[in-house]
This record gives C-alpha cells, sequence and structure tokens, in this order.
C-alpha cells in the first residue's frame, strides 16, 4: 500500500505534539533536583510505565519479531529472569539508594570506596550507554528509511533533534511524562499490528499454528546445556537476573528513576510492575514474529529482505492500511524517543554530577548548574546521533546493543556486589576486580575467534564478569588489607577519603 499522506500527517502530528507537550515541563526545572530527580515527587505507576517505554527501544520493536521470524520463542526464558532480577534489585540495591538522597547510582560507590571507583564506574557507564543508544537511534532511523524513503541518516537527525529539543527544556520530568504517553502508544500500535497479522492470513490462527508450530517456532522453553546458546533456560534465568542487575540495578538510566519516586516502597513497586509488563510485552512483540513468518510463507515477500530486521517495517508499509501505518510508525517513534530522552537525562546528569561539579566547577550556584545541564544534554544529543550514523555496520541491531552492554555491565555489577555485601573490601581490591572482569570478557569475547576458548553466548558475559569481578575483589582487597592494614583509605571508607582531600 506505501506510506500515504494520512501517515505522514500523522507521524508530523505525533512528533510535533509530543515535543511540544514535554517542552511545557521548562516552568518547574528551577534546581537539579527538579532537572535529574523530577523533584522526588513521580507517582510510582508513571515511574514503572516510564521503566518500561525506556528499555523498550525501536530494538525491542523491531528486533523481537525479527528474532522470532528468523528462530522462535525461546528468547522469553530471558524475561522470567528480568523479573527474578527486579525482585532482587527491589530488596538488595534500592534500600541503600534510599538511605540518602543520591542524584546517580554511582554515588553509592563513592561512600563506600572512594573516588576513583566511583569516577570508574560512572565513565563505564557515559561510554556504553552512548554506544548502545547511538545503535537504537540507527534502528529507528533504518525503520524510517523503510518506511518514509527520507534516508537513514536524514531520519536520525531528525529524530534526535526533537529529542533534544524537550529534555533540553523539560528535564526528568518531561522524560518520565512522555514516557508514559510513548508506552501507551507503542503497546496500542503493536496490539493494532497483531489484530491486522492475524486477520491477514487465511485461516487465521489455526493457519499460523499449522505454519510454524512443526518447525518449532512456537517453542519457549530450551533446556539444553550449550554455553554458546544465548537462549536456553538457564542462560535465560541465570543470565537474565544478572543482566537486570546491571541494567536496573546498577545502570544510572533506569536508577535515576528510582530516584524520582517519593519513597522506597513506590521505587520498589514500580521496578517489580515493570517486570510483569515486560514479560507480556515481549510475549506480544515474538507473537508478531512468528505470525509475520506465517504470513509470508503463504505471501512470499518480493523482493526479498536484505536483513531481517527490515521484515516487521516492510509489513507495516505494505500492509496495513491507510493512517494505521503511521499510528504504528509513531509507536516506532515514540518507543525510540523515550529512550533517547532518558539516555540524555541520565548522561548529563552522571557527567555534570560526578564529574563537572565536584573536579571542574565545585562552588558555583544552582543556576550555573542548570545551565550546563542543559547544555549537556545537547552535547551527548550530538554525540548519540554521531554514533547512531556510524553503527549502520554493526549487524543486527538487537544483539549488537544487548552485547554492547553486557560487555561491560558485569564489571558494574560485580562492583557494587561488594559494596552492599562485603564490609572488609577496599577500594584497590574493588578496582582490581572491575579490571579483571573487563579483562576476562574480552577474552571470552575475542579469543574463540583464533580457536582458543569455547564460544559463550552474550547472555553469560554478566554473570561471568561480575563472578569474576567479586571474587577477585575479594581476594585483592585481603591481600592490601595485609599489605598496609593501618591505611584507612586503602580500605575504601568513602567518606574519610572525602574529608581527607578536603
Amino acid at each position: 500500500m506505501g506510506f500515504s499522506w494520512v501517515d505522514y500527517l500523522i507521524l508530523i502530528a505525533y512528533t510535533l505534539g509530543i515535543t511540544f507537550y514535554g517542552s511545557r515541563f521548562a516552568k518547574s526545572q528551577r534546581t537539579l533536583k527538579d532537572y535529574f530527580l523530577g523533584g522526588k515527587d513521580i507517582p510510582w505507576w508513571a515511574v514503572c510505565f516510564s521503566i518500561v517505554a525506556t528499555e523498550t527501544s525501536t530494538l525491542t520493536f523491531i528486533g523481537s519479531p525479527a528474532l522470532a521470524y528468523e528462530s522462535n520463542l525461546t528468547f522469553l526464558q530471558l524475561t522470567l529472569g528480568y523479573l527474578m532480577g527486579r525482585i532482587i534489585v527491589s530488596l538488595l540495591l534500592i534500600p541503600p539508594y534510599f538511605r540518602q538522597e543520591l542524584f546517580t547510582s554511582y554515588q553509592l560507590l563513592r561512600e563506600r570506596f572512594g573516588n576513583k571507583t566511583k569516577n570508574f564506574s560512572a565513565a563505564i557507564f557515559l561510554v556504553t550507554r552512548a554506544l548502545s543508544d547511538g545503535v537504537r537511534l540507527y534502528a529507528t532511523g533504518l525503520v524510517l528509511a523503510v518506511t518514509t524513503h527520507m534516508g537513514v541518516i536524514p531520519a536520525i537527525v531528525l529524530m534526535g533533534i526533537f529529542t533534544i529539543y524537550y529534555t533540553f527544556k523539560g528535564g526528568m520530568a518531561a522524560v518520565v511524562w512522555t514516557d508514559v504517553i510513548q508506552m501507551i502508544l507503542y503497546i496500542g500500535g503493536a496490539v493494532l499490528a497483531f489484530y491486522e497479522i492475524l486477520h491477514k492470513i487465511p485461516g487465521g490462527w489455526h493457519s499460523i499454528q499449522q505454519t510454524a508450530a512443526p518447525l518449532g517456532k512456537l517453542q519457549m522453553v530450551d533446556f539444553s546445556h550449550d554455553w554458546s546458546q544465548p537462549y536456553t533456560l538457564w542462560a535465560g534465568i541465570i543470565g537474565g537476573i544478572f543482566i537486570t542487575l546491571a541494567s536496573h540495578g546498577t545502570d544510572q538510566l533506569t536508577v535515576q528513576r528510582f530516584f524520582t519516586c517519593r519513597s522506597k516502597t513506590d521505587a520498589q513497586k514500580a521496578l517489580i510492575g515493570s517486570g510483569l509488563v515486560i514479560m507480556a510485552q515481549f510475549l506480544l512483540f515474538l507473537m508478531i514474529g512468528v505470525m509475520l513468518y506465517a504470513f509470508y510463507q503463504k505471501f512470499p515477500l518480493t523482493p526479498p529482505l536484505s536483513k531481517t530486521d527490515e521484515v516487521f517495517p516492510r509489513f507495516i508499509v505494505n500492509e496495513l492500511p491507510r493512517g494505521v501505518s503511521g499510528l504504528v510508525i509513531a509507536a516506532i517513534f515514540a518507543a525510540a524517543m523515550s529512550t533517547l530522552s532518558g539516555s540524555l537525562n541520565s548522561l548529563s546528569g552522571t557527567l555534570l554530577i560526578d564529574f563537572y561539579k565536584p573536579y571542574i566547577r565545585p562552588f558555583e550556584e544552582e543556576h550555573h548548574y542548570l545551565k550546563v545541564s542543559r547544555l549537556m544534554t545537547i552535547a551527548w544529543g550530538i554525540v548519540l546521533i554521531g554514533i547512531g550514523i556510524l553503527a549502520r555496520q554493526w549487524g543486527s541491531v538487537l544483539e549488537v546493543a544487548l552485547t554492547i552492554m553486557s560487555f561491560t555491565a558485569g564489571s558494574i555489577v560485580g562492583i557494587f556486589l561488594l559494596a552492599v555485601l562485603t564490609r572488609t573490601t577496599n577500594q584497590a581490591g574493588g578496582l582490581c576486580g572491575m579490571v579483571g572482569g573487563l579483562l576476562t570478557l574480552l577474552a571470552i569475547h575475542f579469543l574463540p575467534r583464533y580457536g582458543y576458548l569455547m564460544k559463550i553466548a552474550w547472555t553469560w558475559y554478566v554473570c561471568i564478569g561480575s563472578a569474576v569481578t567479586f571474587l577477585l575483589g575479594v581476594s585483592a582487597s585481603r591481600f592490601f588489607n595485609w599489605l598496609k592494614p593501618g591505611d584507612t583509605r586503602m580500605r575504601g571508607e568513602g567518606r574519610g577519603e572525602e574529608k581527607i582531600r578536603a
């Protein structure tokens, strides 16, 4: 059918409308607490929706159907680990976050170990978050290129500019409340697409089962013990728990949303609630992929796909009625903008609170930091647009972004576990553990290409990196404590170190 003028009109109206709505929160941005924490007065259900919307980028919208189109439903095993990981985070990490007023998760590491550990962890976040969200931005550009024929680069730049504007103006309050709207829109768009696919296949669901079941495409559980396979039950539960400890327990993108809640209990409700929503959401997107496979067995694609990630966008443009295509593409746009806006705010917050304020301009007035925060939002927007343009040749968008995050997250989870589960570990030991975790994952990722190690799936990366960081951190701390038993700074007493530095 193609993308009609009605579809263009819907997409333009959505983009302008959400930008205007987000920018309206500018009037309430008077302090850093307002700009980065939404004044700590956002209801838990809105934070829950915001968490879901932020982790549901275009990668989920186009990558999940593509994954099921190519294989089956075993990715769902990972969502079980995601839910279990959220419960652990709510019990283990959220309470220490609420014992004092924090702006970033990495400030907890400063209190426990000292500034070096905090700075190293925050720097890793800045690099990996920028890279992975640059890939997410490219994924949306790919969708718009397929649907509107405007080109990938112009699409990336255009979406980046609109998102930068309302994040720059409205801060975290704009991020959360636009996330709520965007989640409702993209879930509605996915349900609408599901309905249309189901009714376009002759024989409906019975026909889909007949086509997909014999090929194992409805398989949800894989009990194999193959470490090279990313979607087994064991990789899903254990790997999913550790991935969630990283993405929802230590990563500033999500932790910053906890800080916007009115209480610790509200943050816990928001996090666990988001896990239940995510399980249902992934089931919806993966089933769309299976249904698309059945559809294209009856109505073969011409021309064939250049990459599997194109399968859902091609259906949207070629098969959905006028107006419906525009709504679904607007939904994809919404998923991307919600992730991008949250990323911009968390990146600028981490850079300001963990680096600029303590080391460059420590004694400025509040209005100075607020002005710099907004300038940093623009700067990070430009960086993400640049990475999105460069990411065009990096392979499958879903697994590329998840691998980037998993590659470094193990060390971060390990150091946070050392911070909350141990009392005798010190900064020197923790840093040794983090470096050891990173080097271990470098070996696991690259050496199998040369035949030196067995291939291990990316879903195990965070678990392995966390275990190495934790165990090496404990061992190295004992060594350093034995080496210099009288040096309190070696023991990582962050507050003591702050007093000495002051």
